[in-house]
């Protein structure tokens, strides 16, 4: 019989994860990085006395387990998801939360790093297995059957479930965890609900499972047959184009993908996952396709003939609702870890890793190159494009500047290495339409769950996996007043980061949604007024002070030229600085060249709502199933 040391459950997981290693073309290093956590009577005394224990005397097999409090367990789980993506899923945190609202404010989280697909290891606490104390403090009570608990609301959210019922089921529940957190394609949450009672409870677990575990990434190759597939059609095509998605920049996959641009002549868009997987300023970069793109990609989308989708799972952003591909005879070929993203738009398939599949596909389509009328066009429409970026960039507009002008300040004062986060509202669709990535670490923005109050704790999370970089995360006022609490967090742990607050007093993306869709901007102002449409009195409440009050360095600015000068301060700050700026709610926003679906109702008595439904109707002619 094997060796064994009687552990807890709680004992027992945090020493199995202190010893589970992953390797990417041979470097390793530890799965799990640390541990966040909010305690209270679910968790205090199980998985939080495990975690006390491993701090005060790590044991002798493995090594300590960083913890950091949370305030938020929804902030929790975005500073995991944000930590994950920065090291391009190849590191997460855990979280850990007490039973009943603890927990449950973790399910949004998990979709978050669900539809991102970036790996996040939560432990939420149940009620208890023995059912003694039924029901207990915060549990939710089903009449049909005692088995359903609160904690099944992450089933739809996750992509792994588990709930311990008996300490041996620990074993293979963690280690099933390990192997959904290190796919490269089917990972997000994973979710292993501790019931109180068992994160206490005693076994004699075997030595062997605590001994030093590494997960290898995988690079499947792709098929010969596939990749020749794949450039029998490209070689067919006068006018194709790459979409580079979120795969490109997991797979390590940006050197080969400029390099197979560059030997073809292909333009390459990027979806916001994907962007700077190629340079902005390399020949074939033509920034961001789909609603919020750039006219330089949208004009080739709608005309190419051949789209290869490397690593793009094609929301409906980035197919503008499927209106984008104008082309009658357009194919796909898709190229995906994912073989559920691969068949996508019934697409010719190489299901591979995005690296191996781009040195491929590149040998195979040696001495071929796109004609030199399509490579003008291109360097035509990239030259357009950066006049009005710049434009946007150097607006001067007034009284209150435009946000436009200060995402150029900041993509023009940020280094190459230094990263800037956003999440939902206007801003990501700016962003992807002009910012400027000269590398793919350098734009992080969270656009699959498009959660608002994602930016304040991701920033934690990307200063985490990026300890020497300048992380400048931009949230705007609707976002700051969701889920500012973790900014406790960076500064009982001596975070430095920097956060651009734009405060224009209402949602700015919904609002300009709800007006273009003949809505009138209901209810997306911060205001007091008769109604919810009325321009009233601005509402006294003053985000800087509350900055200030979290512990935060607050510079408060009114222009360009002083948010530059703040920039410049932030920088030069040992601890965390928020910058103020007031903008303008009505934008200017960039020019738009495609199309989003937001369904208007059929039937109104508004005339506004009526005008939107005849434009709407005309719109959705251009929708199509991609059948070729």
């Amino acid at each position: 019989m094997s060796e064994t040391v009687r552990l807890t459950v709680g004992q027992a997981t945090i020493r199995f994860l202190v010893n589970q290693f992953v390797e990417v073309d041979g470097e390793s290093r530890r799965l799990i990085a640390g541990a966040y956590g909010i305690f209270g009577h679910g968790n205090v005394a199980g998985i939080g006395q495990a975690l006390l224990q491993n701090e005060i005397d790590p044991t002798p097999d493995g090594g300590e387990m960083p913890y950091i409090m949370g305030r938020n367990e929804q902030g929790m789980v975005n500073a995991a998801a944000a930590f994950a993506k920065q090291t391009n899923r190849q590191q997460t945190w855990m979280c850990t939360a007490s039973i009943g609202p603890g927990s449950l404010n973790m399910v949004t989280g998990a979709a978050v790093a669900t539809s991102n697909r970036l790996p996040v290891l939560l432990f939420p606490s149940d009620q208890f297995a023995s059912r003694n104390p039924d029901p207990v403090l915060q549990q939710i009570e089903d009449p049909v059957s005692m088995l359903t608990a609160a904690t099944d609301c992450f089933r739809p959210v996750s992509k792994f479930f588990d709930r311990i019922t008996r300490p041996e089921q620990l074993i293979p529940s963690l280690l099933a965890a390990m192997r959904v957190l290190t796919d490269p394609a089917d990972t997000g949450a994973v979710v292993v609900a501790l019931p109180q009672d068992v994160q206490a409870e005693a076994f004699d677990y075997p030595k062997e499972f605590f001994a030093p575990r590494t997960w290898r990434i995988r690079r499947p190759a792709p098929e010969p047959v596939a990749i020749e597939r794949a450039a029998e059609i490209i070689r067919g095509a006068e006018r194709p184009l790459v979409v580079a998605g979120g795969g490109v920049v997991y797979s390590l996959a940006d050197e080969q993908l400029c390099a197979f641009a560059a030997a073809t002549g292909i333009p390459v868009a990027d979806t916001q996952a994907g962007k700077g997987a190629i340079n902005f300023d390399h020949p074939c970069a033509v920034g961001g396709v789909g609603s919020t793109g750039a006219k330089s990609a949208n004009v080739l989308a709608e005309q190419a003939d051949v789209v290869i989708g490397i690593g793009t799972r094609y929301s409906d952003f980035t197919t503008a609702s499927h209106t984008q591909f104008k082309n009658p005879d357009v194919k796909f070929v898709n190229i995906n870890v994912a073989a559920f993203d691969a068949y996508k738009n019934s697409a010719e398939t190489v299901v591979a890793d995005a690296r191996e599949a781009l040195v491929a596909l590149t040998s195979a389509l040696e001495g071929h190159r796109v004609a030199d009328a399509y490579s003008q066009e291109i360097a035509g429409l990239r030259d357009e494009w950066a006049a009005i970026t710049h434009e946007c960039y150097h607006l001067g507009h007034g009284p209150l500047p435009a946000q436009t002008e200060v995402f150029g300040a900041l993509n023009e004062l940020m280094g190459d290495d230094d990263v800037m986060i956003n999440a939902a509202g206007s801003m990501p669709g700016d962003l992807q339409c002009l910012w400027q990535a000269r590398k793919s670490s350098q734009y992080h923005v969270e656009y699959a769950f498009s959660c608002m109050g994602y930016e304040i704790p991701a920033a934690l999370g990307v200063k985490l996996a990026r300890p020497d970089s300048e992380v400048v995360a931009i949230v705007g006022d609707g976002t700051y007043q969701m889920l500012p609490m973790e900014l406790a967090t960076i500064v009982q742990e001596r975070v430095k980061v920097i956060f651009v607050l734009l405060q224009n007093y209402g949602f700015a993306s919904i609002g300009a949604l709800s007006e273009s869709h003949g809505s009138q901007r209901f209810g997306t102002r911060y205001r007091r007024g008769d109604d919810h449409t009325a321009d009233g009195d601005l509402l006294p409440v003053d985000i800087a002070a509350n900055a200030e009050s979290w512990g935060i360095t607050v510079l408060r600015v009114s222009t360009i030229a002083e948010f530059k000068d703040a920039y410049a301060q932030a920088v030069a700050s040992p601890t965390a600085v928020l910058i103020h700026i007031e903008t303008d709610l009505m934008g200017p926003n960039p020019p738009g060249s495609s199309w989003w679906e937001v369904a208007i109702s059929e039937v109104s008595r508004l005339e506004s709502t009526q005008r939107a439904r005849e434009w709407y109707e005309g719109e959705k002619l251009a929708q199509r199933h991609y059948l070729n």
